[in-house]
């Protein structure tokens, strides 16, 4: 086995990696950009070395400094994860010229499966079924639009060297189709060095399943079942689970049989993933063939009982599989939740910050059973701590929340609880999100489709609400108690009095408004008011913010994270954040933005839309930005003229930067 591992890549892989390389005596080295040398992977390895700045292609995207820092260091096998090279034939080519082991498939299976429509042309010869579409060399414009016409809409068009969502669009009338299409190609060349795209039919609430599979160089490839990934926001998984609901048993083997035939067919060698798109009647179609470890993999790992990544380096050395295929079975049932810095409240925008709390779910320590039979219940991977930041520069992932069940039904109770007691401050999350989702009655009864979250929107995307009074009891009881234990007595304020009751009035103000609490000290306890409403409030239980409460004949109970003068406060499966201040002193703070658009986020002007003097509706696109190789459309707010444009294309802006003087109709 090898004695030194160089892991390039970064984030929850990299830790990933080195948590199994360790457990396997094998030290490891880890690379950083300049934007990462605080960050988990760098301390968690043995040895870190810089390689560029921090933008992924003057850094982790440098295959040459890659391979001569692993020579450097005495590393005799290089583990790509996932992301950044991991599918990159020209780098695994120039990691074995080197002298190095690749921890992946070989140059020419990647080649076979990195192009979507060689991939798909390759499963055609193999009678593999196909969706209808175009995967041909031919790129104008016009006979695209030709083929979209002649397939029928809607249809999708897809980067044929994408992966991860990007450089897809669905167009729904032919009208549209220029301007996703010019926008599908921006996104493809940002993301993958390649503009090509490949044009299929758009299937009607389909599921997307994909299939585990695994070979070694000695002739033996296997599949580890199938997960169900249709949950999907923007092609962008968000829940994974595995084995997919409803799968028959004919069915699974029929699937994994195809993909094992679609390994064998490339001379595949180590972790692959076959992703079909299955119809709601059960029938199947090839979609592509991942040649990496997948982000979702450890819901396999937790059905399975198997540690995938150590697989992968048993494999690189030349070792046989460490089952067969008789040997695979399911134990249970397993969920995975992609914790991401972003706000699904305005179309799931990456969110840029600093990480100033982070409580995580009580999770047991990654251990695999070696049948399966216990694996863990709760388990969270992330390469990030408290303290660190969310950059603009990568994928904006905060943590990997994957929990067991020996049932769907305990799995989803597992993951509601662990949702819950995931609690992060500094920048906006997808938690309360996810804790709907996997709540709502569509994922809990399994009606699964890739349209899932788009179809309810109205119950997983509900009107912000004014925090209710036992939020607002948390809060005013955390302000308390942090001012009872100064130890400057003079700075307390218990609120005790020799003779007489105390009241004293609190200000608070969310995006809603103010609130006026009163709160009311007398002999025998406390009493909080609120828009005429007065109740009795007392701490019954609870250890430093965690509070339990008695409100009036209401139990309430939270967490309390308090930043500065803003309170965040976590109860009831709501996250509401209450700034407390003297009203009057804020008055008349608020700034509107004079008629001008602003950017939602940081990010880089890829276009244009319009000239300063051009009269636009409602809806129009005006700007495109794109951050984090994710593209996103400014519109018009309304009927207006443009009065002016102040930026370029290619000019980097600030978040909340005016980027256009708009003046309504």
């Amino acid at each position: 086995m090898f004695t030194k591992l160089l892991i390039a890549n970064r984030g929850e892989i990299a830790c990933r990696v080195a948590a199994t390389a360790r457990r396997m005596g094998i030290r490891t080295v880890a690379v950083y950009s300049e934007a990462d040398a605080g960050a988990k992977h760098v301390a968690v390895c043995d040895e870190a070395i810089l390689i560029g700045p921090a933008a992924a292609r003057d850094s982790y995207l440098r295959g040459q400094k890659i391979i001569e820092v692993a020579k450097a260091t005495g590393a005799q096998a290089i583990h790509p994860g996932y992301g950044f090279l991991s599918e990159n034939a020209e780098f695994a080519d120039a990691v074995h010229a080197a002298g190095l082991v690749f921890v992946g498939p070989p140059a020419a299976s990647m080649r076979a499966m990195g192009s979507k429509s060689a991939a798909k042309q390759l499963m055609e010869s193999a009678n593999v079924p196909l969706v209808p579409g175009y995967h041909g060399d031919e790129q104008d414009p016009a006979f695209l639009r030709e083929q979209a016409d002649r397939i029928g809409y809607p249809v999708l068009l897809k980067a044929s060297a994408g992966g991860g969502g990007k450089g897809m669009r669905v167009v729904e009338r032919s009208k549209d189709f220029e301007g996703a299409l010019a926008s599908c190609k921006r996104e493809a060349i940002s993301s993958f060095g390649d503009d090509k795209v490949l044009v299929e039919k758009y299937l009607i609430r389909p599921r997307h399943i994909e299939i585990q599979v695994f070979a070694d160089s000695l002739g033996n490839c296997v599949y580890l079942h199938e997960r169900d990934c249709s949950v999907q926001r923007r092609h962008q998984k968000v829940l994974e689970e595995a084995p997919a609901p409803g799968m028959p048993p004919e069915r699974r083997a029929a699937m994994g049989e195809a993909a094992v035939n679609a390994a064998r067919a490339v001379g595949y060698v180590g972790a692959g993933t076959v992703e079909f798109i299955a119809n709601q009647d059960g029938s199947f179609y090839f979609m592509e063939m991942n040649t990496r470890l997948q982000v979702e993999h450890p819901v396999t790992e937790m059905i399975t009982g198997t540690d995938l990544v150590e697989w992968q380096l048993r494999v690189a050395f030349g070792e046989a599989l460490p089952k067969q295929q008789h040997e695979l079975g399911i134990h249970g049932h397993a969920i995975e939740a992609r914790v991401y810095a972003e706000n699904p409240e305005k179309g799931f925008l990456p969110s840029i910050g600093t990480l100033r709390h982070m409580d995580v779910p009580r999770a047991v320590a990654f251990e695999l059973g070696s049948d399966g039979a216990n694996p863990a219940a709760v388990r969270v991977d992330s390469g990030v701590r408290e303290g660190d930041a969310i950059s603009p520069f990568y994928d904006p992932m905060i943590a990997k929340l994957i929990v067991w069940g020996a049932d769907r039904t305990q799995a989803l109770a597992r993951m509601s609880q662990a949702l819950s007691e995931f609690r992060i401050v500094g920048l906006a999350t997808n938690i309360a999100f996810l804790k709907r989702l996997v709540e709502g009655e569509a994922f809990a009864t399994a009606d699964l489709d890739t349209g899932l979250i788009e179809r309810h929107g109205a119950t997983l995307f509900p009107p912000a609400a004014p925090a209710p009074l036992g939020a607002l009891a948390l809060a005013v009881f955390a302000l308390r108690e942090n001012a009872a234990n100064d130890p400057d007595p003079w700075s307390q304020a218990s609120g005790w009095r020799m003779n007489g009751d105390y009241r004293r009035v609190l200000s608070w103000s969310d995006e809603f408004g103010a609130y006026r609490v009163g709160l009311t000290y007398r002999r025998d306890g406390l009493e909080i008011d609120l828009d005429g409403q007065t109740q009795r409030v007392e701490r019954v239980g609870g250890a430093g913010d965690d509070l339990a409460l008695r409100l009036g004949e209401t139990a309430v109970q939270g967490v309390v994270r308090r930043d500065g003068d803003v309170f965040h406060v976590f109860t009831g499966g709501g996250h509401f954040t209450l700034t407390y201040n003297d009203p009057m002193a804020h008055a008349g703070e608020v700034e509107t933005l004079g008629g001008r658009l602003t950017a939602p986020m940081p990010g880089k002007v890829v276009a244009v839309l319009v000239q300063a003097g051009a009269t636009v509706v409602k809806g129009e696109p005006l700007v495109i930005m794109e951050a984090m190789k994710m593209e996103h459309t400014i519109a018009a707010p309304g009927d207006g003229v443009v009065e002016d444009v102040l930026y370029e294309v290619g000019d980097q802006v600030a978040d909340g930067a005016p980027l256009l003087a708009f003046k309504a109709a």
